[in-house]
């Protein structure tokens, strides 16, 4: 094995909760980093201790990565840099991606070791769709803005995942049944570990939950996709044309309206003539 790794920063999957789940090449590139930006270093100490190696850290967080990231950058040019948050993916839901920027602007190789995330686990738990799914970090706190946020993405047709802390959870859940509707959901927690939970429930069932028993660790929320729209009513059309073809020729007018409420285009060209006359 190269004890020594070439320059660069060297993005590393850490676990989120069992220690095993580190794999081999994240150890390996742990155990020859010249140095390893942490959020914490008491975290990645744990971690370096199950592997066995000390190594050089550096905070690199939200309260001083503006200071500290243009040495980690000078450093990059003559050595290896691992970048590791305090568990999972560096860079989801983390600022870790203005030194990627900064590192490429540089010139500096960047390199990923993959491994755990909680968002992409808690999908696998949750027992909803995955062919698409969007995710939103955690949502503002103060209810104005949470449910601002939420309202944006309501008509997203995909899997929502989001993570939250205990004593949120069931002020998040409600504020989600009430902007998105009562959708099928899943709570995960304490994933990989010895209470790994993934409770799945409509998403006021599960406020009612979680209201007086928050729970302990960290927490996943995946929300179902929106049902199919309903069909809009000729009624719904004939107002639509109405409006389009005070502006718009009435093959045209039947083009928009076609689109817009994904209905015929010639029964809706038709219809058109019709009002028109």
């Amino acid at each position: 094995m190269n004890a020594v790794l070439a320059p660069g920063l060297y993005i590393v999957a850490t676990p989120i909760g069992n220690l095993g789940d580190l794999s081999p090449r994240a150890a390996q590139i742990l155990s020859q980093a010249a140095v390893i930006a942490v959020e914490d270093s008491r975290v990645t100490a744990g971690l370096l201790r199950h592997i066995g190696v000390k190594r050089p850290m550096t905070p690199y967080h939200d309260h001083n990565a503006e200071a500290v990231r243009p040495g980690l950058i000078a450093r990059m040019g003559m050595e290896a840099v691992a970048l590791v948050s305090d568990a999972g993916t560096p860079l989801i839901s983390d600022p870790g991606y203005k030194l990627v920027r900064d590192a490429r602007a540089a010139g500096h190789s960047v390199v990923t070791i993959p491994g755990p995330c909680a968002a992409i686990a808690a999908l696998t738990l949750a027992g909803l769709p995955t062919d698409r799914f969007f995710f939103l970090g955690f949502l503002p706190p103060k209810a104005q803005a949470r449910a601002a946020a939420i309202a944006e993405v309501a008509a997203i047709r995909a899997t929502l995942v989001l993570y939250e802390s205990g004593p949120r959870l069931a002020v998040t859940l409600a504020a989600l049944a009430e902007g998105l509707g009562d959708r099928d959901a899943a709570v995960a927690r304490e994933i990989t570990k010895k209470f790994e939970e993934a409770v799945t429930d409509s998403l006021s069932a599960l406020a009612a939950r979680y209201a007086d028993a928050p729970p302990r660790g960290e927490i996943v929320i995946v929300v179902a996709p929106p049902g199919e729209p309903e069909a809009a009513s000729a009624e719904d059309a004939d107002a639509a044309l109405a409006e389009a073809l005070q502006r718009l020729p009435a093959s045209k007018a039947a083009g928009e309206v076609a689109k817009k409420l994904g209905l015929d285009r010639r029964e809706l060209y038709a219809r058109a003539l019709e009002l028109k006359g």
